[in-house]
């Protein structure tokens, strides 16, 4: 890719190890937002679409992986329009 994406790491609940991903684009949609994200900096990666649920008041966002098939397809298109050279199924 050549840019210098953002990285961020997450903790998901329950478990021990932290999990890195490369953010490759963000939106919000009706309030709220969106990441897409990569486990590789170059290259042909997995892709994931996380949501934001953090409160104003959380001191760490709070983020899970969008999994309902409407909302996927939804926020998958506007970020395939954003993001012109990927494919996102």
């Amino acid at each position: 890719m050549g840019i210098n994406m953002e990285k961020i790491t997450l903790k998901p609940e329950g478990e021990q190890e932290a999990v890195s991903f490369y953010v490759l684009e963000q939106t919000v949609i009706a309030g709220v937002s969106y990441l897409l994200v990569t486990d590789e900096e170059d290259g042909d990666g997995d892709a994931w679409i996380l949501k934001d649920l953090s409160a104003q008041e959380d001191e760490d966002a709070v983020y899970e992986f969008v999994e309902d098939d409407a909302e996927l397809a939804a926020v998958g298109a506007i970020f395939s329009e954003m993001m012109e050279d990927i494919d996102i199924v």
